[in-house]
């Protein structure tokens, strides 16, 4: 029988804002699982710390609320030791780019296969609205005293230079657009990233939907509102890195990805900025050590028998270490 989109939603109460972007990403995130037909048993969902920390509770799926900044190491340490689990780890734009910033590089450097969701808005919804790391500088928010005294981390070129092989954005009112973007990232073999650009009604007067949407500097000529996103698919713009050898056609879309990335104010771009499909996995390095990982991975082992007596034999390790 198929999954339906109720298979994946909780009963638990939902208490974001009215107006929250964190509604346009989780429904956009179980639409994605119930078209894909991933079975909830075999998903987990990690969260930080913030509002969207609290997504794996709405989610009815194997969920996993962890501490502030920590998401990765957990997500990426179920992963392994379960690489049959479609990992998904979420978390907001302070959880991920300030406490867990060196969490956030070090992912990417090793290329384990999960997906990873920012929510941007720009400020620390949960904590009454303090100045996060991707807020503009010079801006001030309702929320601040002053204008934001620090430039604003770019996502996209931090996620390039980590090592990331997947790298997107897509906008949190935009539902379809999210969907096809996740659908994506879980299908790419390899560290995906998605930056979702997410309104927060209740601390971020400035980038707020009507000023995504561009409701402040209608047309003059038709009066019609001119969003300030737009979508790369739709310019002809190409991701793929088709041949990793050619060192031309890598300068060009690394070039291509930093110019974009740093495009803001009158035109934000989202869809798939970067995606290097050739490049080995971490649970693919661990076959070339450990050649039966997949068959029989940490998660599926017995360590113990019924007595409680250990089981593993560490001879084969001690051989390894050993000092002659």
């Amino acid at each position: 029988m198929a999954l339906k989109l109720t298979d994946y939603k909780t009963t638990v109460h939902n208490d974001w804002c009215p107006g929250c972007g964190d509604f346009g990403i989780l429904n956009a995130l179980l639409m994605t699982l119930a078209e894909m037909q991933l079975e909830p048993h075999g998903v987990a969902i990690f969260s930080g710390i913030g509002c969207s920390g609290k997504t794996p509770h709405f989610a009815g799926t194997y969920g996993i609320h962890t501490l502030h900044g920590r998401v990765l190491p957990f997500a990426l340490g179920a992963k392994l030791a379960n690489p049959n689990l479609e990992v998904i780890a979420l978390g907001g734009d302070g959880d991920g780019l300030g406490i867990g910033a060196g969490h956030f590089v070090n992912a990417g450097r090793r290329n384990v296969d999960i997906a990873y969701i920012i929510f941007d808005n720009g400020v620390y919804g949960l904590t009454k609205g303090q100045a996060s790391p991707t807020l503009q500088l010079g801006l001030k928010p309702k929320s601040l005293p002053k204008p934001n005294i620090n430039e604003a981390i770019n996502p996209i070129a931090l996620a390039l230079a980590s090592g990331y092989t997947f790298i997107a954005r897509s906008y949190a009112y935009d539902v379809k657009h999210q969907k096809e973007t996740i659908k994506k990232a879980i299908e790419h073999r390899g560290m995906a990233f998605i930056d979702i650009l997410q309104p927060c009604p209740t601390y971020n007067d400035i980038n707020t939907k009507e000023w995504y949407g561009g409701d402040d500097r209608k047309d003059q000529a038709t009066g019609k509102p001119m969003p300030r996103i737009y979508k790369l698919e739709e310019t002809g713009y190409d991701p793929v890195i088709k041949d990793p050898e050619n060192v031309d056609e890598l300068r060009a879309k690394i070039t291509d990805v930093i110019v974009r990335s740093q495009e803001w104010g009158d035109r934000i771009p989202i869809g798939v900025f970067y995606q290097n499909g050739h490049v080995p996995t971490y649970d693919d390095r661990l076959m070339g050590r450990i050649t039966d990982y997949r068959k029989i991975p940490p998660a599926m082992q017995v360590f113990w028998d019924e007595n409680g007596y250990p089981t593993t034999d560490l001879t084969k390790l001690f051989e390894e270490i050993r000092v002659l």
